[in-house]
């Protein structure tokens, strides 16, 4: 299984970068994260926000594989422990897919992604500044792994 986590940005400081290779390099091949990173529209005088964020839905959308199941990472979407996690990916992982994670700008994601997503999921009900959820995801994402593996990483 691969999995995805596509989000919008690409000049992230060197602690994020270092942060989620972190948990990349814990992860086996057969169930790598990789990710996948697309540019931030340009604010200008001339978009709205719903016209940038549609350019953002464009990339992030054509980074999607046609295997892959798709989630948006919202803040309305739905609150999953860690255990729901790992019992979700293992029954994506079984049915044969991938999976792509969305992570939208600085604006969210667009309606059409949210349309678009299989399922929602929301990290925290907080508002997480974009760089900290690239490793909140890795650390989740290599935490599934030790779930469904019976790792002693996690201890709940």
């Amino acid at each position: 299984m691969n999995i995805n986590l596509i989000s919008v940005g690409t000049r992230m400081p060197d602690w994020v970068s270092q942060g989620v290779q972190e948990y990349q390099k814990r992860l086996p091949a057969d169930f790598a994260l990789n990710l996948i990173e697309v540019p931030m529209a340009r604010r200008s005088k001339n978009l709205n926000v719903e016209q940038m964020m549609e350019q953002e839905a464009d990339s992030l959308l054509a980074k999607v594989g046609t295997r892959d199941y798709l989630v948006a990472l919202d803040v309305q979407g739905k609150a999953l422990s860690t255990e729901q996690m790992a019992s979700r990916v293992s029954d994506i992982r079984d049915n044969g897919s991938h999976l792509s994670l969305l992570v939208g700008g600085p604006d969210g994601l667009s309606p059409r992604c949210l349309q678009k997503a299989s399922e929602k999921w929301s990290l925290s009900a907080l508002t997480l500044p974009h760089p900290l959820v690239r490793i909140l995801i890795a650390e989740q994402i290599y935490r599934v792994w030790s779930v469904i593996n019976g790792h002693p990483y996690h201890r709940a």
